[in-house]
């Protein structure tokens, strides 16, 4: 179990570690049964592999959302 403090911190951690990587285009924080856990957004399914499955404790879930534009 993770609470909302340890969560935002993985989040700060994972950030740092991914920013560079051009297939995540998100990382946010999300509800568990029992706390909070973090959600990576990638652009396609072989981005999974850069991703670590948990940060400090924190369980890290990927969707493959594919990629993100802007709508005008």
């Amino acid at each position: 179990m993770s609470d909302l403090a340890a969560a935002r911190a993985a989040k700060t951690r994972l950030h740092a570690e991914l920013r560079d990587d051009d297939d995540v285009v998100g990382i946010g924080l999300r509800r568990t049964a029992d706390g909070y856990g973090l959600k990576v957004n990638v652009s396609r399914g072989t981005a999974r592999d850069h991703v670590p499955s948990t940060v400090e404790g924190v369980d890290v879930r990927v969707d493959v959302v594919g990629q993100v534009r802007a709508q005008g």
